[in-house]
């Protein structure tokens, strides 16, 4: 009976043992899974910093004053004088 009792305690102290490393192993990947998801979230931000940056500027790009004046310049596009138009119909 004694020789019983021993193993049962060998077999409580195992059980406890592994439940405290599990629970040691657990907080150590939460952890290393929060700075993982830190790291993400500042990364993200810095995307949509730099997403907002790019609208602007491509607002500024397309704006049709800025257009015109590259096709004039860059292009020596002009506008077509009154008798240089011709109206199609169907």
């Amino acid at each position: 009976m004694k020789f019983l009792g021993g193993i049962f305690m060998l077999v409580l102290l195992a059980a406890v043992l592994s439940s405290a490393i599990a629970v040691v192993w657990t907080r150590h990947e939460s952890r290393v899974l929060f700075v993982e998801l830190t790291r993400l979230q500042n990364l993200r931000d810095d995307l949509n910093i730099e997403y907002g940056k790019l609208e602007l500027e491509q607002a500024t790009w397309a704006e049709p004053r800025r257009v015109d004046d590259e096709a004039r310049q860059a292009l020596g596009m002009v506008n077509p004088k009154p008798q240089d138009i011709q109206l199609v119909r169907r």
